[in-house]
């Protein structure tokens, strides 16, 4: 009962280091676009996801291979989730888009 306890909080912190990294590179996307200094923005969050997700995935995998793998898959399923969110934000954005380049 506490192992499955445990890989169930494992994966639940990986779906937050997941949504951390995946909404991270999203909002990353969005702010280093419009910026003249794209290429700090895109390292510096690099930098700051990658050890982020890394001090993650150390600290909840310690010693156990399944702790690590239940958030290894907590962490590609926040990929998903962060991905059909996105995509669920842009189609309304580009619908409110078109709608007011038709307008007369």
């Amino acid at each position: 009962m506490l192992d499955l306890l445990r890989l169930l909080l494992a994966g639940g912190a990986g779906l937050v280091l997941g949504a951390v990294f995946f909404g991270g590179l999203w909002w990353t996307v969005g702010r280093g676009l419009s910026s003249p200094k794209a290429a700090l923005w895109f390292l510096a969050s690099l930098f700051v996801r990658m050890g982020t997700a890394l001090a993650g995935f150390y600290f909840v995998g310690r010693d156990d291979w399944r702790r690590l793998f239940a958030c290894l898959l907590g962490f590609v399923v926040a990929r998903f989730v962060v991905i059909w969110l996105t995509r669920a934000s842009q189609a309304t954005s580009h619908a409110q888009v078109a709608e007011v380049r038709h307008a007369p």
